[in-house]
């Protein structure tokens, strides 16, 4: 029998070296993101829909994080309070539109991460095609495989039929194999190991860390977060702390 372990280890892997040769998107994804934080704006981030919320929260209050991150955590699309109930609301038309209300997002200029592995689903849209309406810059992690095998009038679908990697300014392939599961187990037909949240957590974080880096080329040190665990963890982020929590609705 196969070692499972090492073929999924080994899809992973290949999958993140295919998202770090993503460079030039990141780089220009990085430039939006930089320029924001260097205005002293938040830089907005939304997963519209069941696990593509954990992209959010791995960037919120995160050691070695960017400090200046609106994570929008809508309860609705948690799966916490309730799985299948985050996939229906993620299917409805409008929803997402409510959400952005709800967190104030509506200023020209500052930008919105979109983060949702398939890139079809209502809110998904919805939220991209409102926040430019709104005039921010819009940048999404997600994958145009999986968009494009998905047929028109599948019940996952927005009723436009469009995709999220064609309604934003910078689309960054997260290179999700379609169906999320990559691999095969003998006995069984349903394929396990899941992909979605190594392709988007990855992605976002290798964002982040450009972002930095041309913080730093703009004689600009990074407002990153220090492990609250670590020694002198609670003292190095005192400032930013200050800074941020009367700013960032979920750091309080």
């Amino acid at each position: 029998m196969e070692n499972i372990l090492l073929n999924y280890a080994k899809y992973v892997q290949d999958v993140v070296e295919q998202i770090a040769g993503e460079a030039e998107a990141i780089g220009r994804a990085a430039e939006l993101v930089a320029d924001a934080i260097e205005r002293d704006e938040l830089v907005h981030v939304i997963g519209p829909g069941g696990h593509s919320n954990m992209a959010v929260e791995e960037v919120l209050w995160r050691a070695g994080g960017l400090a200046p991150i609106n994570a929008i955590l809508d309860p609705g699309t948690n799966v916490i309070h309730g799985a299948k109930r985050s996939n229906i609301i993620e299917r409805c038309p409008g929803y997402g539109i409510r959400v952005l209300d709800a967190y104030g997002i509506n200023r020209p200029g500052e930008v919105l991460i979109i983060v949702n592995a398939y890139g079809i689903n209502s809110m998904t849209i919805d939220v991209a095609v409102e926040a430019k309406k709104r005039g921010l810059k819009t940048i999404a992690i997600t994958s145009d495989s999986f968009a494009k095998i998905v047929p028109q009038g599948a019940p996952s679908r927005h009723p436009s039929g469009k995709n999220l990697y064609e309604n934003v300014d910078i689309y960054i392939n997260n290179h999700l194999p379609v169906g999320d599961a990559c691999i095969s187990i003998e006995g069984m037909e349903q394929k396990m190991g899941p992909m979605s949240t190594f392709c988007n957590c990855f992605a976002i974080d290798c964002l982040m860390m450009k972002a930095a880096e041309k913080l730093i080329a703009k004689g600009i040190t990074p407002p990153v977060w220090m492990s609250a665990n670590m020694p002198g963890g609670d003292e190095a982020n005192k400032a930013l702390e200050e800074k941020y929590f009367l700013r960032v609705k979920h750091l309080m």
